[in-house]
Parts: C-alpha cells; structure tokens; sequence
C-alpha cells in the first residue's frame, strides 16, 4: 500500500508539473495568437481602406477624363463655327472690295471722259444757252469715301485673319495640354489600378491568414477547455491530497513498525 500511495504520489506531482506547463504553453501561444489575429485585422482594416480610397481616386479621375473629352470636343465645335464664320467675313469683305473696285474703275473712266469734255473745244464757242461742262465738285468725295470703304474692307479682312490665327492657335495649344493632362491621368489610372489590384490580393490572402489564426484560437480554447477538465481538480487540491497521502503513508509505516514488533523511537527515528 505504501507502494501504491507512493507512486500515486509520484504520479499526481506528474500530472501537476504537466497541467502546469501545458495551461502555461496554451496561455502563451494564446496570446501569440491573440497578437496576430488583431495585427491581422489592423491590416485588413488598412486594406480595405486603402482599397476604396483607390476606387475613389480611379473614379475621379475616369470623370476628369471625360469632362476633358467633353471640352475638348465643344472646342472643336466652338472652333469649326468661328473658322467658319471668319470664312463669311473674309469672303464677305473681298466681295465688298471687288464690288467697290469696280465702281471705282467705273468712275474714274466716267470723270476721266467729262475733264476731257471740259476742255475748250475747237472752234467756234458754243451757241448762247449752252455752257462749258464741269466736273461734278462732289464726285472727289464720293470717290474717296469708296476707297475708304475699301481700305475698311480691307482692315476687317487683315483683322478677321489674325484672328483667325489666334483663335486657330489657342485652340491647337488647348487641345494638346489637355490631350497631355488625359494621356497623364490615364497613366495614372493604370498605376492606381494596379496598387488597387495588389491591395485586393493581399487583402484576400491577409483574410485567409486571419481565418487560419481564428480557427487555431478556437483548437486553443478547446485544448484549454480540457486541460481545465483535466487539470482543475489536482491543481486546486494538489496540496491537500499530497499532505493527506503523506500522512497516509507514514500512518502506514507506523502501523507496520508496530505490526513489526519495532520500537516506535526507532521507527520515528527511521522516518
């Protein structure tokens, strides 16, 4: 018997030092874990956000392209208008010089013939009744108000054609900063794109990691389940049942020195 409770004892102190070590080790990979499933999901919260802030970026830029599509499109029309309005004017404004030109050349032949007539003619002078013809006085201003016109004409054309030129200028210039702000955008929708797709990844397999750190706390908790079934009883009275088997033990020395025949000094010496 003494055998028997010596050995339980040596078993139970077994048990004990296990129960110890294993509750101790659960705790710490517990914790371990603990720390990685909240990095984890830090991580994922990180990913996440970063994912729709790229979504918003990609879209904003999408809509930037297209409004300067849009622009870039009106100032074509804008632009086909007045070239074809300036078309109008220039050929409006040479109609009006050929046309007055020609009046000019109609005149200048008409006055031209009546200084001719003014001249004294020969021979006898001209019955009574009839005088000299003159040159009308008011047909030098009428002239000249017809080549001032043409001058006009001629201004507004020279106007109309730098205009033009400007106009053609600005829109060639605006179309390539803006063809050179959307080929920029679209690169940068490209990069975007795929940070935005490296982001996904991650975030998946950084889901997967999480679920795998989620699905080892659980075997945790279970294993530290059963180690409390296993374990609470010797723990909470390991010293009570060791003082009690000790006292067991010795009893039975006791009983068996008597039994024995032995001096009870001698045996409690012995013990």
């Amino acid at each position: 018997m003494v055998a028997s409770l010596l050995q339980e004892k040596a078993d139970e102190i077994k048990h004990k030092d296990f129960c110890v070590s294993e509750l101790d080790a659960n705790q710490l990979q517990t914790e371990k874990k603990e720390r990685e499933k909240s990095d984890l999901t830090a991580k994922i919260e990180d990913l996440e956000m970063t994912i729709e802030s790229l979504a918003k970026a990609i879209a904003t830029l999408k809509s930037e392209i297209f409004d300067m599509q849009v622009q870039t499109k009106r100032a074509g029309e804008d632009r086909e208008k007045m070239n074809k309005e300036f078309q109008a004017t220039v050929s409006d404004q040479r109609a009006t010089q050929k046309l007055l030109q020609n009046a000019l050349s109609i005149l200048e032949g008409f006055y031209g013939k009546a200084a001719m007539i003014q001249q004294e003619p020969a021979g006898p002078p001209p019955p009574a009744g009839f005088e000299s013809y003159k040159k009308n006085a008011a047909s030098g201003g009428v002239m000249g108000m017809i080549q001032q016109i043409v001058q006009d004409a001629k201004a507004m054309e020279a106007e109309a054609i730098k205009d033009e030129g400007d106009s053609q200028v600005a829109y060639e210039s605006f179309v390539k900063e803006t063809n050179s702000a959307i080929e920029a955008k679209a690169r940068d929708i490209v990069n975007k794109s795929g940070d935005k797709s490296t982001a996904e990844a991650e975030l998946v397999e950084t889901k997967g990691g999480k679920d795998s750190v989620m699905l080892e706390l659980e075997e945790l908790s279970n294993s530290n389940a059963d180690l409390h079934k296993s374990c609470d009883f010797v723990l909470k009275n390991f010293d009570i049942r060791q003082e009690a088997r000790d006292e067991e033990v010795a009893a039975l020395k006791q009983a068996k020195a008597i039994l024995s025949g032995a001096k009870f000094e001698e045996f409690l010496q012995a013990a």
